[in-house]
């Protein structure tokens, strides 16, 4: 049963269901959670939420000399609530624009917390859980966008861009299997935290241009657990610590920290080293370049039986699209093309943008193709490696910037 009630009838052992008023509005990253600890309640009481939801099934009721302001099966059915604000879905390119602003705040966000964790102060934790909130929207938006552009990113910004794509990425998957709100919020959050651990590895390992020797790789390969220390006293939910210390396991056993197998990660931790592995490889790094979407996924597909839980790498590929944005690909026609807008109804016929003629082995005027029009007769033979052809700034054909980077 759910019952709201005024804060000052709180007290340790009930189940905190919802807060009344806007998560900015109080200092916890969780909405629901069994209150247990004083120090929580006064916390609370010192906000200016003056109403919340508790839920007596899985926590302590209402003395009953206290009447509750009102007694109802759940918040939703309340007649004076005000119903959930409707997101409209935005295009592709609409969408380019406004997600582009959210990185850029987003990249300040994470270079101010990481600068932070190495100073050893706590992490703004709040700004995550709002960075977190503004992706999601723009993901609502559009499932596309954010998480395409995000994975563009220069070498001096690696470390907190591969934070902001893997948030984008986990958001994004999170939804595509149906997690409700909260479990969303955390999928971010887990997305944004899972290196933190990294700002504890010194710098000449972290950004060294080759292969790492066996005592830097000891060193490195310590960030999962540094990066547990650090988030464990912050008052998170204990399942994202967790699978930040757990997003480098891998399911035959093979991973690291403690070789957990399949049935032992948590979910949160298997989805993580999905997100985790495909931005890194579709990356531009010191020693090499990215692989393109489409070419990751497929290298992806041929380790997910060692690595990857099956049924969300799945779920994953829904996610980005079989041919994700920006993907190099060749048509019917002769023609090489990049694809520029994708949608869950139209996973094999994109709309792409053809910029070169095979048959005359020339560069021909940019020309948008929507595969899934009767009219185009035409559709995708294969995908391509950019590696193999003297393109450059691929990027600008389909996220229309001039420039190659968020």
């Amino acid at each position: 049963m759910l019952k709201r009630i005024a804060v000052e009838h709180l007290c340790t052992g009930m189940f905190v269901h919802e807060f009344c008023g806007s998560w900015m509005e109080h200092p916890f990253l969780r909405t629901r959670f069994l209150l247990t600890q004083p120090g929580d309640l006064e916390r609370l009481r010192a906000t200016t939420v003056r109403q919340v939801w508790i839920d007596t099934c899985k926590g302590a009721d209402l003395p009953v000399e206290i009447v509750a302001a009102e007694e109802i099966e759940s918040p939703a059915d309340e007649a004076d609530q005000q119903p959930a604000p409707q997101i409209k879905p935005t295009s592709t390119s609409k969408e380019l624009h406004q997600a582009r602003e959210i990185i850029g705040q987003a990249r300040e966000t994470l270079k101010t917390m990481l600068q932070d964790i190495r100073l050893g102060h706590s992490p703004d934790l709040p700004a995550s859980v709002q960075l977190v909130d503004e992706m999601t929207l723009s993901i609502k938006r559009n499932p596309h966008a954010l998480i395409s552009l995000a994975r563009l990113k220069t070498a001096d910004s690696y470390s907190y861009m591969h934070s902001i794509a893997v948030g984008a990425l986990m958001i994004g998957l999170a939804r595509r299997m149906g997690q409700d709100d909260d479990s969303v919020r955390q999928a971010g959050l887990v997305g944004l935290l899972h290196d933190v651990g990294k700002t504890r590895v010194p710098l000449a390992v972290l950004n060294k241009p080759g292969p790492l020797d066996p005592q830097e790789w000891a060193i490195m390969k310590a960030h999962s657990q540094w990066g547990f220390e650090i988030l464990q006293p912050l008052g998170l939910d204990k399942a994202i610590a967790e699978a930040c210390l757990h997003h480098h396991e891998k399911v035959d056993g093979s991973g690291y920290p403690d070789g957990l197998k399949q049935g032992e990660i948590s979910l949160l931790a298997r989805m993580a080293s999905i997100c985790d592995v495909y931005d890194a490889i579709t990356s531009d790094r010191p020693y090499k370049e990215g692989w393109q979407p489409a070419i990751a996924l497929q290298r992806m597909a041929q380790w997910a039986p060692q690595q990857f839980d099956k049924s969300i790498f799945e779920q994953f590929v829904q996610t980005v699209g079989i041919y994700p944005l920006g993907s190099l690909v060749r048509l019917q026609s002769e023609h090489l093309a990049v694809v520029i807008d994708v949608s869950e109804s139209r996973l094999l016929t994109p709309q792409v943008k053809r910029f070169y003629c095979l048959r005359e082995q020339r560069r021909i005027t940019p020309e948008i193709v929507d595969l899934a029009t009767p009219i185009a007769r035409n559709s995708i033979t294969g995908r391509e490696d950019p590696a193999d052809w003297p393109f450059k700034n691929l990027e600008e054909l389909w996220h229309g910037f001039t420039t190659a980077h968020p």
